[in-house]
């Protein structure tokens, strides 16, 4: 089966790592080797569409060339990611254009954007590609039920958040020389993997640092990640933390298994995270979490088995968290268990994606 994949968000190359890319390629890979050839339509990126109308006649043109360049057309075609802030312009029109099935993954509807001016028309844009979709791929349950309200039950699917859960595996021997390498004996590791950007992830990393400061706990915290607010970061981590806070700068993807490996529990707050991508890869590696009970985290989690959910922005809940973890090293150990078993029980994406194959070859095969 050929497969139009389209990303109006983040293309599949972009540079910058974030939990929604790592879903993209961890789809477009199993698709691949589920033996369909996945071909890239457009690489124009749509974010903030609306609000630019100098980039129109580009959408305009990329939505044309989508629908009008191909040899050998597609079988079906699949966008990747489309909100009000990034809508899929080209793939209804490409898609009725070639006569091909279109489908959705990560299809979010929120009416709220209905009622401001500046979010209408993307609200608008990305209603109609929802409405022209065969099937809508979902991997949120928040999501689920607000598509309901435009979408049909039977052109909606619910994808569970995945993983590989091998490419996270504990390595005992990683474990051994890291934690040589840092000189951190038999200190707790407490471990946190995030982009340091100017937003959300920041203001987490701020109340992460916060909610550590004047731990009196024998401790090393690591730091994984890299960004702007790198220097500001630092600069906190040597008030807050002096001598227990260690930055590693961006670790590539493929070896993050060993620093995760090396840890003991991983704290990131997560303010509003919508997939929660890094939690699944701790809990795959056998670490507790701890997080605020918001976004997609619960999704991923099971409260008090694989780690531990606090109110949004609590300082005192968080902190207290850490520190029952910190004091118990056969909860943190009993709670890494069931952190492994619960990704391969429910969040192994080979198994997940195949919900997704099977519609879309069904949709193809219909369209024969």
């Amino acid at each position: 089966m050929k497969i139009a994949f389209y990303a109006p968000f983040k293309p599949l190359d972009h540079p910058r790592p974030s939990g929604d890319l790592t879903t993209a390629l961890g789809l477009t890979r199993f698709l691949r080797g589920q033996g369909h050839e996945i071909t890239i339509p457009s690489r124009f990126r749509a974010r903030n569409l609306a609000s630019r109308p100098h980039m129109w006649p580009v959408a305009a043109f990329e939505a044309f060339r989508a629908a009008h360049g191909w040899r050998v057309r597609p079988d079906v075609w699949l966008t990747h990611h489309a909100y009000y802030k990034s809508p899929d312009v080209i793939g209804p029109y490409a898609a009725r254009t070639l006569g091909v099935p279109y489908a959705i993954f990560q299809g979010i509807y929120s009416t709220k954007r209905r009622k401001s001016l500046d979010t209408r028309l993307g609200f608008e844009l990305n209603r109609r590609s929802l409405l022209a979709a065969d099937m809508v791929f979902s991997n949120r349950l928040e999501d689920m039920e607000n598509l309901r309200r435009l979408v049909p039950e039977d052109r909606l699917c619910y994808v569970p958040p995945g993983i590989d859960p091998d490419a996270f595996a504990f390595d005992a021997q990683a474990r051994a020389r890291l934690r040589a390498e840092w000189g951190v004996g038999d200190r707790p590791v407490v471990l946190c993997v995030a982009m340091f950007r100017d937003d959300v992830k920041t203001q987490g990393l701020r109340f992460l640092l916060a909610s550590l400061s004047g731990l009196r706990r024998d401790f090393e915290l690591v730091l994984a990640g890299d960004g702007e607010t790198r220097k500001e970061l630092e600069k906190l981590a040597r008030e807050d933390l002096p001598g227990r806070c260690r930055f590693l700068g961006q670790v590539p993807r493929e070896k993050l298994f060993e620093v995760y490996s090396a840890a003991d529990m991983f704290a990131f707050p997560g303010i509003r995270e919508s997939l929660g991508m890094v939690y699944l890869e701790a809990q795959a590696a056998g670490l507790p979490v701890i997080a605020f009970d918001n976004g997609g985290i619960p999704e991923v989690m099971r409260q008090g088995e694989t780690g531990i959910l606090t109110p949004f922005l609590d300082v005192s809940a968080y902190r207290a968290a850490v520190v029952s973890l910190l004091d118990d090293a056969d909860r943190r150990r009993a709670m890494g268990r069931a952190a492994m078993e619960n990704v391969r029980a429910r969040h192994d994406a080979a198994v997940n994606f195949m919900q997704v194959d099977l519609h879309l070859r069904r949709l193809a095969g219909a369209n024969a």
